[in-house]
């Protein structure tokens, strides 16, 4: 049920995005699931942000969704070379060179005097970093802006007490640790929703 309800609100007719969601089925491409760019492009018409950061691009998939429903201009960042050529083509394709920017760039590393301030900041890369991405990014963040993370519930694995593989293991707890520290942050409001794979809404207080 959820998943027809997603599709119905992102426009399954939508020909590229099918091109996207098959391109990154086949070749093991994480993007956002249905349900969760349905409650991501709802906020940005809600918020009608002007400029909108994105952490960690993939093939451009959230960054063009997020385009179309909005007149926002759009930074995102992506570390994978690969990806981040993908992103370039993908982008090009949707005609919106004019308001997406790719920044081929570790985006721990990347000088955030580089960039600007945002309406919406979208995190949505390496899990593991979560939080030191907020840390850093949040110092761009305009008064009232929001903090969107995505994939807080990893699969459902954040329940699984019985995860064997140590690696694994460790990951899902840096996640959970991530979710109780933010919402336990006194600059903002956050509510982590069972939408997608899990989502958070931080707002700037």
């Amino acid at each position: 049920m959820k998943n027809y309800l997603a599709s119905i609100n992102i426009n399954a007719h939508d020909e590229l995005n099918l091109e996207l969601k098959k391109y990154a089925l086949e070749n093991n491409v994480p993007i956002i699931q249905d349900e969760g760019l349905a409650f991501l492009r709802q906020i940005i018409q809600i918020k009608k942000p002007l400029r909108i950061l994105e952490i960690g691009s993939a093939i451009g998939y959230s960054a063009i969704n997020m385009a179309k429903c909005s007149k926002a201009f759009i930074d995102t960042i992506e570390i994978n070379e690969q990806m981040y050529n993908k992103a370039l083509e993908n982008i090009d394709k949707a005609n919106l060179n004019d308001r997406i920017k790719v920044y081929h760039a570790d985006a721990l590393e990347i000088n955030i005097e580089d960039l600007s301030n945002y309406d919406i900041i979208f995190i949505d890369a390496a899990k593991a970093q979560y939080k030191k991405f907020f840390l850093k990014f949040k110092e761009l963040l305009n008064n009232d802006g929001i903090i969107i993370t995505d994939n807080l519930l990893f699969h459902g694995l954040v329940l699984n007490e019985n995860i064997e593989s140590k690696n694994l293991r460790r990951l899902v707890e840096k996640i959970k640790d991530y979710n109780t520290w933010l919402v336990s942050q006194e600059d903002f409001q956050s509510t982590i929703y069972d939408i997608g794979d899990g989502m958070a809404l931080s707002i700037k207080k």
